[in-house]
């Protein structure tokens, strides 16, 4: 009965004052939708309803070189089932952009789900392999630094080859030995150098890798990381 009177009110004030119907419409339109529910006692209650942004729809897209779009064919399956399974998220391999997109929806329960997700598709993309790109997703604190071998120094032609040479040593062995010395992951594309691990982890890998480019003997860094590895698993 009381909704009744009130509504009575409402449009006998309409009919007054016909010309301001537009501007309390519109006015009315840009106010946040109430619910009105009576109680038990008889008294009105009004509740927000729940508003568009609250369930909008994120999206993040990952561009993909076109070396690594043979990979992520073939390892698909592998990027596919931590994503949807673990995460909740919504994946898709775009060829036309050669991008790899991701969505979120209704299963979404974590809100940093999306960015894990990005940042596992993009480590896959940087050319980590699957099994330490998925570290990503199960440890919070694990995440990718990027430097070029020109940041540190600057050459060029032979010079520059020979640096990425010491970088990765003898069929791959002084960059094995820096990865077990730090527990980090390390990825030598070109001139680029791609590094994951933690921040401790993986300052002390950039701090070897830098020795390296300077021209400081491998005898000598695997000294240093080897005192390093030890301090560090008496801390731990």
């Amino acid at each position: 009965m009381v909704v009744r009177m009130e509504d009575a009110e409402q449009n006998a004030a309409e009919q007054k004052a016909p010309g301001q119907n537009t501007g309390a419409a519109r006015k009315k339109g840009s106010q946040l939708k109430v619910r009105k529910t009576i109680g038990k006692n008889g008294t009105k209650r009004v509740t927000p309803a729940i508003t568009q942004t609250a369930g909008k729809t994120q999206y993040r897209k990952v561009s993909v070189p076109p070396h690594r779009m043979t990979p992520l064919k073939q390892q698909w399956a592998s990027i596919y089932e931590p994503v949807v399974k673990q995460l909740k998220l919504q994946i898709r391999m775009n060829l036309s952009t050669k991008a790899v997109e991701l969505k979120t929806c209704k299963t979404t329960c974590e809100p940093s789900a999306l960015q894990k997700g990005a940042d596992f598709v993009k480590a896959f993309v940087t050319g980590f392999e699957v099994q330490d790109a998925i570290a990503i997703l199960r440890l919070e604190e694990l995440y990718i630094e990027s430097f070029e071998v020109t940041d540190v120094k600057e050459l060029k032609g032979d010079h520059l080859s020979r640096a990425i040479g010491r970088l990765a040593g003898k069929d791959g062995k002084t960059k094995f030995t820096i990865e077990n010395a730090t527990k980090t992951r390390i990825v030598l594309a070109d001139s680029k150098i791609h590094i994951l691990g933690t921040f401790m982890n993986i300052r002390l890998a950039r701090q070897a890798l830098v020795s390296l480019i300077l021209g400081a003997p491998p005898g000598k860094v695997y000294n240093r990381l080897k005192s390093v590895a030890a301090r560090l698993n008496e801390r731990f």
